[in-house]
């Protein structure tokens, strides 16, 4: 009996071992990696295929800042995926509830948590039919694993990977911005067979060369990059290319501005490296849209770009159409009124389009310009000696500013009378204000004596309106004795309440030294930002002024635009434009949106400061140092165009001047030079200096200030500086980078941002030398010294106390909150 018992206890652990095996087993076999599922399977978000050489994934992502959740495929070695095929651009899911299967007709489908379907791919419902990603990243439906019915090749988005055949009328199209994929404005495609174009909103755009049996007769500038990237192969229906070397990842891509680019993958920096870039120019038709002006001297700066605000702009009497797209073109301010309409002189212009021209057989200028103004439909005319007179009639295209004087002459553009009343009726309105400031002046002083002696009276109990009135009183004299934008304006403290719905939390876009900014929405539309000063702000009545009086005044595409301000008792208010992508920090500093700023978007910032800080120190009215130059300071327009911000702590200075000194301390930690937060003494070289720090913020994604892993070093400045002495700097990098990086152009960004944070401020160079070592590649850069702040732990992003300090030459004064 008891070795009956003992047989079956063996036999139980036998079953129970073969059972444990065959249930792991089936795991394994159920978890394992897949390429394809069939009619009864299907893959969830969350799940993923990936090839069978493990080079591409398909799967659910969702692109740069964006929640919706799209099918895509994507490189699966590459650090963060480069995504290279989206299956819903136009249809995102908007929870992680999709699920990727067949319908019972044999369709793919996408369905989401409330049942609503999109149709990938249409089958034709066989039994056995199954979905594969292949390892050529092409995504197929196909039959007896071989039958291929549909392909993603065949419907490709906005890359064109080696394999891929692109025919006439299959065409590459653009993401709608970098985190939406929807179809763009762009299309890229070929033309029978014979050549490469890009379109624009239905309009020729760009064009390559002509296809002649040569592999790099379509793009002749490959054949200058050693080794060549890729060669094309074409018939009269197709093209498709071969990447060199074979084995190395490479992919051609269509832009969100509309430009091609060839890049391929560094597997030892592990980053995509730029190799072409379809270059910008005036000579592409209708670049700058209608009445546009593209400017051939920033051709250079904007080499990188297909266009630009640099590139295109708009000329005396007219208007952006569209801030967000310069292609739209400009339009007029004021509505000719034929009558009285006057001209503008366009000196070395090369002139416009010949569909509305034409030409008269008049000898003297004076001819040809009655001859327009006699004619409303008359809209610009020329006199040159070669064409003679020429008349426009209708919208104007095509101009072009040829900046070195090589134009074909000057144009003469017809606007508005009322475009030139403020400087004719000038002198008139200076008598004007003669006879009428003195006694306006002397009620000004009456009522001011009045409001002294109540308030007087009432000592201690009104402090605020004391304040608030003579807040009141500068910004009235800022208006009457200054030339500030038109555009500013004062606004009654309950509009902001309304347009802000009484500074509801939901519309608090972040806060600052001076307080919570909001976005609001005023009366006519606009979205606006709203900075409202905080009861408990280190700041108030001074920064209040500085801004209004400094930034009123200031007019740059680089500078955040101030549009008004408030003023009511202890309420303190600027509206300024509202930038829709936040500011420099809320991408730079998060790892999952830090991978949104693909280098040329980084190039872009990282010149478009420069541009801003030379306006400032060299060519605004106002000569000014910003002194709190810092990431959470530079907006993003909804181009990732970058404006600098918050001119609170600006100082207006003597450019004979040199230095200043100041025995109050402003700014933040881990931006401040080092002569100005240890010795209070402050010029252009700070801003400098914050320019660097923030340079090589941008290039790595490490703050300066802060503990961050920055090896043996306390800072990022003392990490930067270590590298590059052993010649290691490329580790300075970025991982996260999605986009082109090439390596000579990071290094360069680098050098230069070291030469900007040298400790001696004369050491640094000035702003105008920095856009230059940066824009023009063959300049000679100096070697750096040894940067400010060495071995000093800062601490994160904290403002600098206010205070006094001692002015000791042997020691730092420590700069801690009392």
């Amino acid at each position: 009996m008891f070795v009956e018992i003992s047989c079956l206890k063996k036999c139980t652990v036998v079953v129970l071992l073969i059972t444990s095996l065959l249930t792991i087993r089936c795991l394994s076999a159920t978890t394992a990696r897949r390429d394809s599922i069939t009619l009864n399977e299907s893959i969830s978000d969350g799940q993923n295929l990936v090839s069978s050489n493990n080079s591409f994934v398909l799967g659910f992502f969702s692109p740069g800042a964006s929640s919706n959740r799209y099918i895509g495929i994507w490189y699966n070695t590459v650090p963060n995926g480069t995504v290279v095929w989206v299956a819903n651009r136009n249809n995102p899911v908007q929870d992680k509830s999709g699920i990727l299967k067949f319908d019972s007709s044999g369709n793919l489908i996408l369905v989401d948590g409330k049942g609503s379907s999109f149709t990938v791919a249409s089958g034709v419902g066989v039994g056995d039919m199954e979905a594969t990603i292949l390892n050529s990243g092409n995504f197929v439906l196909r039959t007896n694993h071989s039958n291929i019915v549909w392909e993603s090749f065949a419907s490709p988005t906005d890359t064109w990977l080696p394999e891929m055949n692109i025919a006439v009328g299959n065409l590459l199209t653009s993401w709608k911005s970098y985190d939406d994929p929807a179809m763009g404005d762009y299309t890229f495609g070929v033309v029978n067979a014979s050549r490469f174009i890009i379109r624009w909103s239905g309009h020729d755009f760009w064009t390559s060369a002509s296809w002649n049996g040569d592999t790099y007769s379509l793009i002749p500038d490959l054949t200058s990059i050693d080794p060549i990237p890729v060669s094309f192969q074409c018939d009269d229906l197709t093209c498709t290319y071969t990447p060199n070397p074979i084995d190395r990842m490479t992919k051609i891509g269509l832009d969100q501005t509309g430009a091609l680019n060839i890049t391929q993958f560094d597997p030892n920096a592990k980053l995509w490296t730029l190799l072409w870039r379809q270059p910008a120019s005036c000579d592409v038709s209708k670049l700058c849209g209608v009445y546009g002006v593209c400017n051939n001297n920033m051709l250079s700066v904007s080499a990188r770009e297909s266009v630009s605000p640099s590139l295109c702009q708009c000329p005396k009497g007219f208007a952006q159409r569209d801030t967000s797209n310069y292609r739209k073109g400009c339009t007029r301010n004021n509505t000719l009124q034929c009558n009285g309409d006057r001209f503008t002189d366009m000196p070395r212009m090369r002139l416009p389009d010949s569909d509305n021209r034409q030409k008269l057989s008049i000898v003297e200028e004076s001819q040809c310009e009655s001859a327009c103004v006699n004619d409303c439909s008359c809209t610009a005319y020329a006199h040159t000696p070669s064409d003679g007179c020429s008349l426009w009639r209708g919208n104007l295209t095509n101009m072009q500013d040829e900046f070195d004087g090589s134009g074909v002459g000057t144009l003469h553009l017809r606007l508005a009378a009322s475009e030139f009343e403020s400087n004719s009726s000038s002198g008139h309105k200076m008598i004007l204000l003669a006879y009428i400031l003195p006694p306006v002046a002397f009620l000004i002083f009456c009522l001011a004596s009045f409001i002294w002696i109540r308030i007087w009276k009432n000592k201690g109990k009104g402090k605020q309106h004391d304040h608030s009135l003579a807040m009141a009183s500068d910004v009235m004299k800022l208006w009457e004795t200054e030339d500030t934008c038109s555009h500013f304006t004062t606004l009654p403290f309950t509009q902001i309440k309304n347009a802000t719905d009484n500074f509801c939390t939901e519309n608090k876009l972040g806060e600052g030294g001076f307080g919570p900014v909001y976005k609001g929405n005023l009366p006519n539309g606009q979205d606006v930002a709203v900075k409202r000063l905080a009861a408990n702000s280190g700041q108030g009545l001074p920064e209040f002024k500085n801004e209004i009086l400094l930034i009123a005044k200031l007019q740059h595409r680089n500078l955040v635009g101030l549009l008004g301000c408030c003023i009511d008792g202890d309420e303190m208010v600027l509206i300024y434009e509202y930038m829709p992508n936040k500011s420099l920090d809320f991408f730079l500093f998060e790892q999952s949106r830090r991978a949104f700023l693909v280098w040329a978007m980084r190039l872009n910032i990282i010149e478009g400061i420069a541009q801003g800080l030379i306006y400032l120190h060299k060519h605004s009215r106002l000569r000014i140092i910003h002194r709190d130059l810092k990431p959470s300071n530079i907006l993003l327009d909804s181009d990732m165009n970058p404006k600098i911000s918050d001119f609170g702590m600006a100082r207006i200075f003597d450019p004979k001047g040199g230095l200043a000194n100041t025995k109050r301390v402003v700014g933040t930690y881990g931006y401040m030079a080092p002569e100005y937060a240890m010795a209070g003494i402050f010029s252009v070289k700070s801003d400098v200096f914050s320019y660097g720090v923030l340079l090589l913020e941008i290039v790595s994604g490490l703050r300066n200030a802060g503990p961050h892993g920055c090896g043996n070093s306390l800072n990022l400045l003392g990490h930067a500086w270590e590298l590059w002495k052993e010649g290691r700097w490329h580790e300075l990098i970025d991982k996260t980078l999605l986009g082109a990086c090439p390596e000579n152009m990071v290094l360069r960004c680098i050098h230069v941002g070291l030469l900007c944070v040298q400790e001696a401020a004369a050491d640094r160079p000035s702003m105008s030398e920095v856009i230059s070592m940066i824009t023009n590649e063959n300049a000679t850069l100096p070697d750096p010294k040894q940067p400010g702040f060495l071995s000093m732990l800062l601490p994160v992003e904290a403002d600098a106390p206010e205070g006094t300090f001692s002015l000791n030459d042997l020691s730092i004064t420590i700069l801690n909150g009392r």
